[in-house]
Order: C-alpha cells, then sequence, then structure tokens
C-alpha cells in the first residue's frame, strides 16, 4: 500500500495487536481468470520461531478460494482498525481540506491448507478461544461424528507471513492539528475514541499552552 514515511509504523508490536484486536480481514488472491478473488474472514494472528508469524483461517469448502490457494499459494491479508473522517476546522487556518484517518495492516503470505480432521479442529480451537472460549466444552460434547461433518465442510489454512506493512495515519506530520483533533476524536465515535487512544499511546496530542499568572 501506499507509505508516506511518516505513517510507517514499524513496531511488530502494533501490527500484531490491530491483527488481534481487528481480526476479520480481507484474504485476497487471484482466481483462474487473473481477477482478484476476496474472502472476508476472522484470521488468529500468532508468532512462531522467533520472528515469523503466521495467520489461521478457514474456509467453507464451497467456497474456491481454497482452490485459488492450492494453485497459486501466495496471497495478500488485510486488517483495518479503527478508521475516521477529520475534518479541516482542527487547523487553526482555513487552507486546508479534509482527510481520513485509519490504522492498518497489509500481509503477504505463503498459504497451506490444512485438511486433516484434527489439524482443523486445532485451528477451529484457536479460533474459539480468541473469541469465545466459553464454547469450548459445548464443541466437545457434540460429539465425534458430528464434529467430523462439520470439519468436512471447510478447508483450514496456515498463512506465513512473508512481508508486513503497519501503516497508522493519525496526521502525524500536521502537530498543529493535535490538541483539536485529539478534543474531536475524543468525544466521538467508537472508532475516533480508538483513534484518540492511539494518538495517546504514541505521544500525539500537542500540550496544553501555559499560561503565566497575573
Amino acid at each position: 500500500m501506499y507509505m508516506p514515511p511518516q505513517f510507517n509504523a514499524k513496531d511488530p508490536a502494533i501490527a500484531l495487536e490491530l491483527m488481534r484486536s481487528h481480526p476479520f480481514a480481507s484474504l485476497v488472491s487471484n482466481d483462474d481468470d487473473g481477477l482478484p478473488y476476496v474472502t472476508h474472514l476472522p484470521l488468529v494472528a500468532q508468532p512462531r520461531d522467533g520472528d515469523e508469524l503466521v495467520l489461521w483461517g478457514h474456509c467453507a469448502r464451497p467456497n474456491p478460494h481454497w482452490r485459488y490457494l492450492q494453485a497459486r499459494p501466495r496471497a495478500v491479508v488485510t486488517f483495518l482498525g479503527p478508521h475516521s473522517y477529520l475534518s479541516p476546522s482542527v487547523y487553526p487556518d482555513l487552507a486546508r481540506v479534509p482527510t481520513w484517518n485509519y490504522l492498518a495492516v497489509h500481509c503477504t503470505v505463503e498459504a497451506r491448507l490444512v485438511e486433516e480432521p484434527a489439524a482443523k479442529d486445532e485451528l477451529l480451537k484457536k479460533l474459539i478461544g480468541d473469541h469465545e472460549p466459553a464454547y469450548a466444552q459445548q464443541w466437545r460434547d457434540l460429539g465425534e461424528e458430528f464434529q467430523l461433518k462439520m470439519l468436512a465442510g471447510i478447508v483450514g489454512f496456515e498463512l506465513r507471513v512473508t512481508a508486513l506493512q503497519c501503516k497508522v495515519k493519525l496526521n502525524q506530520h500536521r502537530r498543529e492539528s493535535h490538541a483539536a483533533m485529539h478534543a474531536v476524536y475524543s468525544a466521538g465515535t467508537p472508532d475516533e475514541q480508538a483513534l484518540a487512544a492511539w494518538m495517546d499511546r504514541l505521544g500525539m496530542p500537542a500540550p496544553a499552552p501555559v499560561t503565566e499568572g497575573h
């Protein structure tokens, strides 16, 4: 993705936090006609063997995406974090234009299919553990016959991340906007409040002006 240097977040902890807090991703690869094919799905991000990062997920067996991954394992995964419009009213002068602030992660991946029932069951337990740990017991209680039937209806995949970009676009290069921008976002929608929290984390809000008493 387009990456001006001021928005390039190189700390891998930021990317991992975004992927885990916004796990509903877009998996993009080419279909048999060479056109982009997109599946929207939850993924589990899991570090492995030092610096390696793996994404785990699955799709319905009737979804042809797994066949495209089998034929062409290289793909792209995108995660979108909090995002919001930014009014030019946050600037002290009028010669400004609106923009949109957002946080996003793009991963280039190499896919490996997961088709053996026990391995798919382990994959599902990763998703359950992230989203509803209490459901694990219900899944176990459904019985092996039902579990195998459900597992036969999906194809799992391991997506090994080979390259990663993390973009944190928060008007970092317009310091004069930060105090007003933070005030607007702090009182806004959940996405805007999340952006304000990221501004705090990055130390962005401008300090309040110091006035001398008389």
